[in-house]
């Protein structure tokens, strides 16, 4: 078996964990990895901490958020590229047996896995498996899937593997796009794996070959007091319907039923976050021309 080149690319902006996240992906029991450090820290703390590392090619960034997020994701020169966010973890065998998965279709265009939730001791908190076994699945199921469940059934984008031409083809412009939303503020990672997968399939490995770190007193973007645009992480889902619909995932008949699913989510959470009312009048108007 032949063992393509795999960037590992760590989007930086957090210190704390970050160590134990560039050791994870240094301890891989693959052999042909490149390690990526796209670093916006405001310290020095993360340059100083790669530097002890001989091998990690690392990259001051001028930007922020999503844009790092980009930034690192088109810096990889590997065949596969294979996010880690900066307090996360990966098993030792994760490239390992993701690569073999991609090995196993080519018509495979992301690998996800099973993953745990960790705290800050990085003691485990909660699994996350989204089948029972592992297995090869059309993209068009699991986005209508996401879509009629409003769920993201994969999780977060340290749990996925994609292919660098894949990611090359759509362009950093259209990455996180769907039909006529962009998803980039809340829900990227979603609209990014519809898109990777558009017209061909994804390879799930019942495997725990990830760690999220649920950290309440850091800044990231899944901490509401953090993150600007959390409500988005909701919102979204209601602008994903339309894109659906837009782009022929799910048919008219689908989008209408799911209208009292959308007001009752709605008026639970439009008192919380603003983004929600916004994005349920985009609904309702695009609604009212198919009825």
């Amino acid at each position: 078996m032949s063992l393509p080149l795999v960037s590992i690319v760590i989007p930086s902006y957090k210190p704390g964990h970050f160590e134990a996240c560039l050791r994870s992906a240094i301890g891989q029991s693959y052999l042909n990895t490149e390690i990526l450090v796209s670093d916006n820290c405001p310290t020095e703390e993360i340059r100083a901490i790669c530097q002890r590392f001989p091998g990690v090619i690392y990259q001051r960034s001028g930007v922020v958020r999503e844009q790092n997020v980009i930034s690192a994701f088109y810096s990889g020169k590997g065949e596969f590229i294979k996010p880690l966010f900066d307090d996360d973890l990966l098993h030792p065998f994760c490239i390992e047996r993701m690569v073999a998965a991609f090995q196993s279709a080519p018509d495979v265009e992301l690998v996800f896995s099973a993953s745990q939730v960790i705290d800050i001791n990085n003691m485990r908190t909660q699994t996350r498996r989204a089948y029972e076994a592992s297995g090869h699945m059309r993209g068009i199921d699991m986005h209508r899937h996401m879509v009629l469940n409003l769920t993201n059934h994969i999780g977060e984008l340290t749990t996925v593997m994609f292919r660098r031409a894949r990611l090359w083809e759509l362009g950093w412009h259209n990455l996180f796009r769907r039909g006529s939303h962009d998803f980039t503020k809340g829900l990227a990672d979603i609209a990014s794996y519809i898109n990777f997968t558009e017209n061909a399939a994804l390879f799930y490995v019942d495997e725990e070959l990830s760690y999220f770190r649920h950290d309440q007193r850091l800044q990231s973007n899944s901490n509401a007091s953090a993150n600007p645009f959390f409500g988005n992480n909701f919102s979204d889902y209601i602008d994903l319907v339309v894109s659906a619909h837009e782009t022929g995932a799910i048919t008219t008949a689908e989008l209408l039923a799911m209208h009292d699913t959308l007001v009752s989510v709605t008026d639970r959470l439009s008192g919380v976050f603003e983004q929600m009312e916004q994005a349920f009048a985009r609904y309702e108007a695009y609604r009212s021309k198919l009825l």
